[in-house]
């Protein structure tokens, strides 16, 4: 077989030597390719007007298939870029500034944004999802498969909301005039806004009273000194949070509801 061999220090097709007035063209050595216009590579038939300044296909049979691209190292894409079809990336993949999708994004491991991230469509995470600051939107739902119709029938469910960002808990207590509260609330609810519902069982007429509360315990009398049967719900503010502005001027949501620290 004859091989052909032929060497320069540069090769260029079309009028244009974009590369005139680069640092490089100084140094025959290094070698240098320019084509003004359009540059085919491997097996991408082109039909009509050429798409591209350069199109890049697999390697034209008997030569073994193989990778159409491969770059090492570091690679910049100044303006738009439209990919169409798969995309994977096995890795880290680190995003500063603005990303804007319209369509469907799916992710199978570490995707880091530094920046804004803006979808347009579905945002769809099928397992579970972390965020460590907070979560702003113009209502909260759980959307599931109906517990008890099955199939062809969905159960909706809004959360309850109010002008704080508070917890809550809730039981029975029985013969017994102490509710033993968690015991991490210490460290997360601010005592002064423990507030605290009774609820009698029984056809009995209770006169149930609050005698003393704290972020660890609250103690409760019957007027009548009774024994107690009742429901019970305590309410609590965190305090391992900033507190919420619920008005505020703007007119973009506000950044808050993040951890103290």
């Amino acid at each position: 077989m004859r091989v052909d061999f032929t060497q320069t220090s540069k090769l260029r097709l079309g009028t244009l030597d974009t590369s005139l007035f680069a640092i490089q063209s100084f140094f025959p050595s290094i070698g240098i390719f320019t084509n003004s216009g359009h540059s085919i590579f491997g097996l991408t038939p082109q039909l009509g007007v050429l798409r591209a300044a350069v199109t890049i296909g697999p390697p034209v049979p008997p030569i073994p298939p193989a990778l159409s691209l491969e770059v090492l190292g570091l690679a910049h894409f100044i303006g738009m870029t439209n990919q169409f079809g798969f995309y994977n990336c096995i890795g880290l993949a680190t995003f500063t500034g603005a990303i804007i999708k319209s369509g469907l994004d799916f992710t199978s491991g570490t995707s880091i944004v530094n920046g804004s991230l803006i979808v347009n469509g579905l945002f769809q995470v099928n397992g579970f999802a972390m965020w460590t600051a907070s979560i702003v939107g113009t209502s909260k739902l759980f959307d599931i498969k109906h517990p008890t119709k099955g199939e062809g029938h969905r159960l909706a469910h809004g959360s309850l909301e109010g002008p704080e960002l508070g917890v809550y808990y809730r039981g029975r207590l029985k013969d017994s005039t102490r509710i033993d509260l968690p015991s991490y609330w210490k460290d997360l609810v601010d005592e002064d806004s423990v507030t605290v519902q009774l609820q009698p069982i029984g056809d009995r007429h209770f006169h149930l009273n609050v005698v003393e509360f704290t972020n660890q315990f609250v103690t409760i009398k019957d007027a009548d000194d009774k024994p107690i049967d009742c429901f019970y719900t305590v309410y609590g503010e965190r305090k391992d949070v900033d507190k919420l502005i619920v008005e505020y001027e703007g007119d973009e949501p506000m950044q808050q509801g993040g951890p103290k620290d």
